[in-house]
């Protein structure tokens, strides 16, 4: 086995021994795997970085499905990865479409692929998105009316909703928190579901945009399932559960290549 199927394969362990009996030490991981306590740190600091576990002084344990990781390292998790995904997306918006665009950082790399597209109207309750894409003239940018959130720029609540259900446009790009192994979808915020939910009622299309931590990742707050999804927008292949699950519903699965995006450095 090479060394990086291994530490897949480790690393999968690890999750499920967390989630059988809670807690686990770094020096017990390390004597139950056979190897150095610096390789299990390295595990878990990659683990936690997915979301799959919370790293406390000395070891690990379940993450919480009731609290998001603080957004200005949501922003740099994982970036490459978004901004492939990004491009990819981007790619396959044509000109002159209506897109809703929802809170996240995913949804953000998007927004930034889209600039140098043509006579495109966007609804969005993100305000980072708006300030993305208001650098482009060509662009018809609405911002929903709401509750702005101090610590993401995102806008939340009734007033949203009820103005995301004024619309029906092209195309509904998402993102979510985690994706549960059944299809469900999930998110951490009430008010950011009720707007999610809003974007999927009114869109002819949905566009789901999500790297692979989100992936069985918890949360605490459904927003629906895979099947009120068009296309899934990915930087690796699905666990076999959700892959065989997209499969069944004829979801159209794109995978970004490994190659440099072009809003890497």
């Amino acid at each position: 086995m090479s060394d990086n199927s291994a530490s897949i394969s480790r690393r999968a362990e690890i999750v499920a021994l967390v989630g059988s009996n809670g807690f686990q030490t770094i020096e017990a991981l390390a004597r139950h795997f056979d190897v150095t306590v610096q390789t299990i740190r390295r595990d878990l600091n990659a683990l936690a970085a997915d979301g799959k576990l919370s790293r406390y002084r000395g070891g690990a344990g379940l993450p919480s499905s009731v609290e998001n990781m603080e957004y200005q390292r949501r922003r740099v998790v994982h970036l490459e990865a978004k901004q492939r995904i990004a491009d990819m997306v981007a790619a396959d918006i044509p000109e002159h479409a209506s897109l809703f665009i929802n809170i996240g950082s995913t949804t953000e790399q998007v927004a930034r692929a889209l600039l140098g597209h043509h006579d495109l109207s966007v609804i969005t309750n993100n305000l980072n998105v708006a300030r993305i894409m208001s650098e482009d003239t060509d662009f018809r940018v609405i911002v929903a009316g709401g509750m702005v959130r101090n610590r993401d720029g995102g806008i939340t609540g009734q007033a949203t909703r009820d103005m995301f259900d004024r619309f029906r446009v092209d195309i509904g790009i998402i993102g979510v928190s985690g994706i549960d192994a059944d299809g469900a979808l999930y998110d951490f915020d009430m008010d950011e579901v009720i707007c999610s939910q809003a974007i999927i009622r009114n869109a002819r299309r949905v566009v789901l945009v999500t790297d692979h931590s989100k992936f069985g990742r918890p949360a605490m707050v459904r927003i629906g399932t895979l099947a009120q999804v068009s296309a899934l927008y990915t930087d690796q292949p699905p666990p076999p559960p959700i892959a065989a699950l997209i499969g069944t519903l004829g979801i159209e699965l794109h995978v970004a290549d490994s190659g440099p995006a072009s809003g890497a450095p």
